[in-house]
């Protein structure tokens, strides 16, 4: 049970409104300040009483108080800015730490005990620590509603952190551009009561079936597939989307390409698993290679397994 020693976000919120209202006194004060000047200089040059125009001569101490005030002011704003900024980047010590991988196309979020979600499941009231990582491309988590966006980077760790005053569900999308199905890569953030959260938290389950799946055969299998996200490339009805689709996938063969040269195989055990674990070794012939990732590590044979029976249940459909 993730158990928080008891955020206060005090100081980061009266950090943030000090920061704010500098830069709102600031451009107040210019505000008014240059209107009054150019009212001033509308009426005091006014044509009907400067008929003919004069040269005017520059004054240096002016240009010099001009330019050093305003720069006084913009480093004491850039102050307050970093300030305001700083902690944006640094999560508090006892926040919530989550995973969150980025693929083509989909998010997973996977936590500290081992479970893992298709949406970001958190307690209301707590700050949470996201870990971004991406497998191939460049990916942008961005939640709208709590204002937060970041690169997802291959190769690259990065973190961002917000925290939720509010229960209820909120959107979450891609917003870089990743490819072919970039706009069906969405996802949600599920902000629950801390006893609520508490219970899903300690569910051994490591992928929750979904509850509308009830008894239906292979529903920890589905509940694994969409976790993964991979009913983003693999339809289950028989269209075609990026890859080929799991109806009548099992137990049939396939044309695929090994080495270059087309190969007839059986869609088996062992040709799951292969797939799965080296998805690039035999492409399905007139499928594009390299677009799937390999899953060693992040499924175990136990996942495999039901994966397998629920693909069972898509035959004859």
């Amino acid at each position: 049970m993730y158990t928080p020693s008891g955020f206060d976000a005090s100081n980061y919120v009266t950090t943030f409104n000090a920061s704010f209202n500098l830069m709102l006194v600031v451009a107040l004060a210019f505000i008014v300040f240059l209107t009054a000047t150019m009212i001033y200089f509308v009426y005091r040059y006014n044509r009907k009483k400067h008929k003919k125009a004069e040269q005017i001569e520059g004054s240096t101490a002016l240009e010099i108080t001009w330019t050093i005030i305003p720069v006084l002011i913009a480093l004491v704003m850039f102050y307050y800015g970093w300030a305001g900024y700083t902690p944006m980047n640094k999560a508090p010590k006892d926040a919530l730490n989550v995973s969150s991988v980025g693929r083509m196309w989909s998010f997973t979020f996977m936590y500290e005990n081992g479970k893992q979600s298709p949406d970001l499941v958190i307690p209301v009231n707590t700050p949470v620590n996201l870990k971004l990582t991406s497998l191939d491309v460049l990916h942008s988590l961005f939640i709208p509603e709590f204002r937060i966006k970041s690169d997802m980077i291959p190769g690259r760790e990065k973190q961002m952190w917000f925290m939720s005053g509010k229960e209820g569900e909120y959107d979450i999308y891609c917003a870089e551009y990743c490819g072919l199905r970039h706009s069906y890569m969405s996802s949600f953030v599920r902000v629950l009561p801390k006893e609520e959260f508490d219970k899903w938290y300690k569910d051994s389950t490591v992928v929750a079936v979904d509850s509308t799946a009830g008894a239906k055969p292979g529903a920890p299998g589905q509940a694994i597939i969409k976790a993964q996200g991979c009913v983003a490339c693999h339809s289950v009805d028989g269209s075609k989307l990026v890859g080929p689709s799991f109806m009548n996938l099992f137990g049939h063969e396939q044309t695929v390409l090994r080495n270059g040269q087309p190969v007839t195989v059986t869609a088996d055990e062992q040709y799951i698993i292969k797939s799965i674990y080296d998805p690039n070794a035999e492409i399905v012939q007139g499928y594009p290679q390299g677009q799937m990732q390999s899953y060693k590590g992040m499924l175990t044979d136990d996942d495999i397994a039901k994966i397998i029976e629920y693909l069972k249940t898509l035959n004859g459909q």
